[in-house]
């Protein structure tokens, strides 16, 4: 690590390009500023970012992988709501894994030391990983419209989640693909700084993309953000408001039985999770939305000390979206903390199917006539989480 503790690639004299995908920059002005001590900070604050680094990716891992192995072990939640969350964790996992780590290192490092082909991969994937999170949430956002609007019309089975999910990802790939065609390792920038700091930075690279005009950049980088937040979250939105309004006239009615007002609270609570889920989502990538559009149109703002600490905060709070998942499906779910102790716990467990807690989340009916609860036993065979 340089001597600096907290001095990014060439901070003042870059314009970072960056869309909704954290790892999409590039180099858009090669002119140099005076650096001084005032732009490099503490070793304390290197600290403090690093262990909320950590922190966010061992959330992000645990959680997730935790999520996806009980969803996938237990054949009582292969509905499509839940497939398309765990098609989310799986998203939230890679971008624990790969997103996180790259980023934070080649931020603090001031240079990239993972090669080329590695500066192409970490863009691919981060790009994936952000439109795969956010296209699962308008298909599960679809999924709950559809069931609780059209009870009796049509309604995704479980071949149409698994269709929608290969869209999914074949769409963040394609999307994506510039990254590969333009992202490269390059001296150059580092060449452009004062000769004070070229001893420092000799033999160092930086991974940059190369677009071939500013136009095309600025085209697709607004274009990626209108498909992967604006859009979508418009969408979810109004799925959700479509879906709250409907709860709110069925609690109005006065003649439920007992059984439908526990189950009406259930799909309500169901309901209420996954919309805070899309809110907290849209919450979380706002600020590093904002600070790359912001970038994007005019990189002269980058040219200060504070530019890569802004960026930092920006892209620390937009990963706090990948420990969402978990911490919904986990600390607000009785079920999901009952299946993760078992598998903690690694031995067969007998659970009793009417004293299991929670209507599946896709299988909740509207129709009350259809409501019940199924008495049988089922044994589960465990494994252990370390």
């Amino acid at each position: 690590m340089p001597d600096s503790a907290f001095s990014p690639p060439v901070p003042p004299v870059t314009a970072l390009n960056c869309s909704l995908d954290v790892s999409n920059c590039s180099f858009a002005n090669l002119s140099t500023v005076a650096y001084g001590d005032e732009c490099y900070g503490s070793h304390s604050l290197f600290v403090v970012m690093a262990v909320a680094y950590s922190a966010v990716v061992l959330l992000g891992v645990v959680g997730n992988l935790a999520l996806i192995l009980v969803i996938t072990r237990q054949r009582e939640l292969h509905n499509v709501t839940n497939v398309l969350i765990a098609n989310l964790s799986v998203s939230d996992l890679l971008m624990s894994l790969v997103c996180l780590p790259f980023t934070f290192i080649y931020t603090f490092m001031d240079h990239w030391v993972f090669g080329a082909v590695m500066c192409k991969l970490n863009s691919l994937v981060q790009c994936c990983s952000v439109s795969v999170s956010i296209f699962s949430l308008v298909l599960i956002a679809i999924e709950r419209h559809q069931l609780i609007l059209h009870p009796r019309g049509w309604r995704p089975s479980l071949n149409h989640a698994c269709l929608g999910i290969s869209l999914t990802w074949a769409l963040a790939a394609l999307t994506a693909t510039p990254f590969l065609l333009f992202s490269r390792v390059t001296d150059a920038p580092l060449k452009q700084l004062p000769s004070v700091f070229q001893e420092q930075y000799r033999g160092k690279v930086v991974c940059v993309e190369e677009w071939p005009s500013r136009e095309i950049k600025l085209t697709y980088t607004t274009g990626m953000l209108v498909l992967q937040y604006i859009t979508p979250l418009t969408f979810i939105f109004i799925c959700y408001l479509k879906i709250y309004t409907r709860l709110q006239r069925r609690n109005n009615m006065m003649d439920r039985i007992r059984e439908n007002k526990y189950r009406s609270s259930e799909t309500k609570r169901i309901n209420i999770m996954l919309f805070s889920i899309v809110v907290a989502f849209a919450v979380c990538w706002l600020p590093l939305n904002v600070f790359n559009a912001v970038i994007d149109w005019n990189h002269e703002v980058a040219m200060n000390c504070t530019h890569n600490l802004l960026f930092s905060l920006c892209h620390l709070t937009a990963m706090c979206s990948v420990c969402i998942n978990p911490v919904f499906y986990g600390f607000l779910n009785h079920n999901f903390q009952r299946d993760l102790r078992a598998f903690r716990l690694c031995k067969i467990v007998s659970v009793r199917e009417n004293e299991y807690d929670m209507v599946a989340m896709s299988t909740v009916h509207t129709d009350v006539s259809k409501m019940s609860l199924k008495n049988s036993t089922a044994n589960f065979k465990l494994c252990i989480i370390v």
